[in-house]
């Protein structure tokens, strides 16, 4: 089956993202909270979960990661290798090690010492990955990476347009270029819809515009902290019954309201502190991040969990010094 043919089948629903889990004493990935977090995903009936690669992990601790997520997904989900490792020549070791590990897609990012002077320069790198993987990959224009100095769009329509065309393995691109405006978004989805998946990974843009354009897939995102929230409305949408999903939309803007309070990036860089401690709250692993990492303060727990209950979306009842700990310490 072709990349995309097998992407247009498969891109169906919403994709979180997992988090890894150190051992207490830091040394080895918890391959149990792993698993464990994986399982919770698809209990919660997410189609893809993201091995996320933004932590201070050495390639063979992210190998060992994304092998546990293979094999605890058993095809049940699709696993998406995270391409933001320091350089062109270690992401392209870094996918290497994800293809042997089974992943089945790639997003791809761009490291922060990456600084293009023009175009020209993304298309090499991006040409050059996509040429250096069989997997298909996921194009994800956005301002996290820098580019936006060359153009609004951050990656612009003519660039997305000899990427696609050039790069078969192109399977879909997650339309987040000139954020916070949509008008890149709806840019790309005119133009690359029946070509690619396009994919509008935030909660509150998703559900409305795709009661009003088809937008098959929702993610990578943070929606973990909605618990099966996310998943149960994009199958509402699908359905046609935009009146629930509109009703669903609002219930949960205490919680959205909550979200958008913390700090959630610096920067260009996710907390992926903050991330991890949301999907704890719905009964996801927790549980140790290696340093650097943000650290999360009582202040931005107390908010988060009060913007659950607000929202009627039940958080663990267990106490917040559990997190840091995990449900599954090793």
């Amino acid at each position: 089956m072709q990349a995309r043919e097998w992407a247009r089948e498969h891109m169906n629903g919403v994709a979180n993202v997992t988090i890894p889990t150190m051992t207490s004493d830091f040394q080895r990935i918890n391959t149990k909270a792993v698993k464990h977090d994986v399982e919770t995903a698809i209990g919660h009936g997410f189609v893809g979960t993201l091995a996320c690669s933004e932590h201070a992990i050495t390639l063979a601790q992210y190998a060992e990661f994304t092998r546990a997520m293979v094999e605890q997904a058993a095809g049940r989900i699709m696993v998406i290798h995270h391409a933001v490792f320091n350089s062109l020549e270690e992401n392209i070791q870094a996918v290497k090690l994800a293809e042997e590990a089974g992943a089945d897609l790639v997003l791809l990012g761009y490291p922060p010492f990456f600084h293009p002077q023009s175009l020209e320069d993304i298309y090499t790198y991006t040409k050059a990955f996509c040429d250096a993987t069989n997997l298909g990959v996921i194009l994800f224009p956005v301002p996290a990476w820098g580019f936006s100095s060359l153009h609004p769009a951050d990656i612009p329509l003519p660039l997305l347009r000899r990427l696609v065309d050039d790069c078969p393995n192109v399977v879909s691109i997650k339309a987040e270029g000139g954020m916070p405006y949509i008008m890149s978004a709806i840019e790309v989805h005119r133009e690359f819809h029946k070509e690619v998946v396009i994919s509008c990974p935030l909660e509150y843009e998703y559900v409305p515009l795709a009661q009003v354009i088809p937008i098959p897939f929702c993610g990578t995102n943070y929606s973990s902290y909605y618990g099966p929230w996310l998943p149960s409305v994009h199958k509402l949408i699908q359905a046609g019954k935009y009146d629930e999903a509109t009703q669903a939309w609002y219930k949960v803007d205490p919680a959205r309201k909550a979200f958008s309070g913390v700090p959630m990036a610096m920067s260009g860089l996710i907390n992926r502190t903050i991330w991890k401690y949301q999907a704890w709250l719905q009964g996801y692993n927790g549980g140790p991040i290696p340093h650097p990492t943000p650290r999360l303060h009582a202040r931005d727990m107390i908010s988060l969990r009060r913007g659950l209950v607000a929202a009627g979306l039940t958080p663990t009842s267990d106490p917040d010094e559990a997190f840091f700990i995990g449900r599954n310490p090793q």
